[in-house]
């Protein structure tokens, strides 16, 4: 596994973000942005993916978004989907990154596509895993997975029991048997200190009818497992006209990057040399 290099840099109010990074300094820039839950992170999310861009000679960043991993964790706010892009893209910039390519799963779906509407000369293309924020909250909520999740998170007495049925449910049944009890602690590890309000109080937008304004070229994957965010959402990418490819995966649930790691990277940097 490529070494990893970790990075604070102070943003908004004093937060502070955490960026993991590794590859030539001189290599087009990849941010992966990990999705929400308790004890996510941009390492545990994604630590099957980023050798092999490492390898094809890119520069990866793995950050932890705000109220996750090793980045800031307040409480008493509004965890919402401008404050994770802001945050996000105040580090990026204050680690002197100047343009990118955005991979982006469920909530960091959502944040990547924020991004972009928000600094589309930052942005050169997106790849994005069951992105989150195309819908209203009440769909999402009514899905098997984050009902699991949000009801597991809220109790007080949040164990590695729990932990680990949110972490499977993540996943088809099929590769449940794959996902290791050093993957759940390293997890429960970080939840442990996360605060309620980072479910509880998340505040994201539907970001379905901006998707039109999206002019970058994206690469779109979906489990037709997925119990956290329905594949149907899809079709707002196709009606809004974007410039879209999709690929979508039987017997896979919500990490296509965890589940299918190799056919996802290979599929990811096929794309991306096609954009070079």
């Amino acid at each position: 596994m490529n070494d990893l290099t970790c990075r604070r840099h102070s943003v908004t109010n004093g937060y502070e973000i955490n960026l993991a990074i590794a590859g030539p300094e001189d290599g087009p820039v990849v941010v992966f942005l990990h999705g929400s839950g308790p004890g996510a992170s941009g390492i545990s999310n994604f630590k099957g993916n980023y050798s092999a861009f490492v390898e094809a000679g890119y520069r990866i960043v793995l950050p932890d978004l705000l109220g996750y991993g090793e980045s800031s964790m307040p409480e008493g706010i509004d965890y919402t989907l401008q404050l994770f892009t802001d945050t996000i893209y105040a580090a990026l910039l204050a680690e002197g990154i100047e343009n990118v390519v955005l991979v982006g799963n469920s909530l960091g779906g959502g944040v990547s596509m924020q991004m972009t509407l928000d600094h589309p000369e930052f942005v050169s293309a997106l790849v994005l895993m069951a992105p989150g924020c195309i819908e209203e909250l009440p769909v999402y909520f009514s899905m098997p997975g984050i009902a699991l999740m949000a009801q597991a998170f809220s109790e007080p007495d949040f164990s590695i029991d729990s932990q680990r049925a949110i972490v499977t449910a993540l996943v088809h049944p099929d590769f449940r048997d794959n996902i290791t009890d050093d993957l759940v602690q390293e997890r429960f590890a970080v939840a442990k200190r996360q605060p309620k309000d980072v479910l509880m109080r998340m505040r994201t937008l539907n970001l379905a009818s901006r998707l039109g304004e999206i002019k970058q070229p994206m690469l779109v994957m979906w489990g037709k497992e997925d119990k956290f965010c329905p594949d149907s959402g899809f079709a707002h990418f196709f009606e809004a006209g974007c410039d879209i490819r999709a690929m979508s995966f039987s017997q896979v649930g919500h990490w296509v990057q965890v589940e299918r790691k190799d056919e996802f990277n290979a599929h990811v940097l096929a794309f991306l040399n096609v954009q070079s």
